[in-house]
């Protein structure tokens, strides 16, 4: 539990010549009575049987955070051989060994760099702090960079076709993005804004000495609409149409279904405090301005598939499919 704190002390002694006083306590104490009004009867999150370390030895501690990462790669690449074993797959499954290793250098090196650009700049200063990973603070579109990045360096080393990786690699995120949402949430991090819906969350210490007021669970809608409802789109595409033989269809899909997911999630989620003066300034979050790009890149390649359609030779050397 939280500490709760009045702002006045109470004195039963007030004599009458106090009723101005009496009058802006009752007052004070009023508004505060109203806020937690707004949070009566919402779950709380120091009731929850959460613990952002998942495993404490003392000397050792294993968090939920790190564990996302870790479950989503492992989980991904899982995947991504189910995909590969379909006809008319980019790459074998022995270029999937190396792509886990540059997908993960690839998130890791450019979630930490874009987190530091576009949220952190400060860091700059104190390069150490950039180091330090352990503290938190990766960016989606960084990371999401660093990525492609990594695919296009391992389709140039074998010779693949970098669009038509990326189609199947863009299947697999959402698995990564969903496990680092749950993550978050199990942090008490990145919540979202004051809300009375009868699932609103109240977060501790999201109010510098005030009382905090339930809070849209916005870790969990971006787990949902980024993650699953994202993974299950694209696997509908994958699975049930012919998208994965038209060059980008599905990295556009992708593209274009993650920046709408969060371009709209973002109304219910606080910004980062750093970054409060900019959204009022610019009116919209800095994962707003971020997500335009990916969805006029989504559509473009949405557009444009079609047209890059062309006869697949399989990686693993099957027949050819049209």
């Amino acid at each position: 539990m939280e500490d709760r704190w009045f702002p006045f002390p109470v004195n039963p002694g007030i004599r009458p010549r106090h009723s101005r006083s009496v009058a802006l306590i009752l007052s004070t104490l009023a508004v505060a009575a109203g806020d937690v009004g707004m949070a009566a009867g919402h779950i709380r999150y120091v009731d929850l049987p959460l613990d952002p370390v998942a495993l404490n030895l003392g000397f050792f501690q294993l968090k939920w955070y790190s564990l996302a990462y870790i479950g989503g790669i492992l989980a991904g690449w899982w995947y991504l051989l189910k995909l590969l074993d379909q006809p008319g797959a980019p790459m074998a499954r022995r270029h999937a060994d190396d792509f886990v290793f540059y997908a993960t250098l690839g998130i890791i090196l450019g979630g930490r760099i874009g987190y530091v650009l576009f949220y952190a700049p400060e860091m700059l200063t104190d390069p150490i702090k950039i180091l330090r990973l352990w503290d938190g603070g990766m960016s989606f579109h960084g990371g999401m960079v660093g990525l492609i990045l990594g695919i296009a360096w391992l389709a140039r080393k074998h010779g693949l076709n970098t669009l038509r990786v990326c189609d199947y690699v863009a299947c697999v995120a959402p698995i990564g993005q969903c496990f680092g949402r749950i993550a978050n949430f199990i942090n008490g991090e990145l919540w979202g804004k004051p809300s009375d819906a009868p699932w609103a969350i109240v977060f501790p210490r999201t109010v510098v000495g005030g009382i905090d007021p339930a809070r849209h669970p916005s870790q969990l809608y971006e787990a949902l609409g980024e993650g699953l409802l994202l993974f299950l789109l694209l696997s509908f595409l994958f699975w049930r149409t012919d998208a994965r033989y038209k060059p980008g269809f599905l990295l556009g899909t992708g593209l274009a279904g993650f920046g709408v997911a969060r371009f709209v999630i973002e109304f219910w989620r606080e910004p980062d405090s750093q970054l409060v003066e900019f959204a009022q300034r610019t009116g919209l979050h800095m994962g707003q301005w971020l997500t335009l790009p990916m969805i006029a890149g989504g559509l473009y390649l949405i557009a444009t598939a079609k047209g890059r359609r062309v006869r697949v030779e399989p990686i693993a050397g099957k027949d050819s499919v049209a």
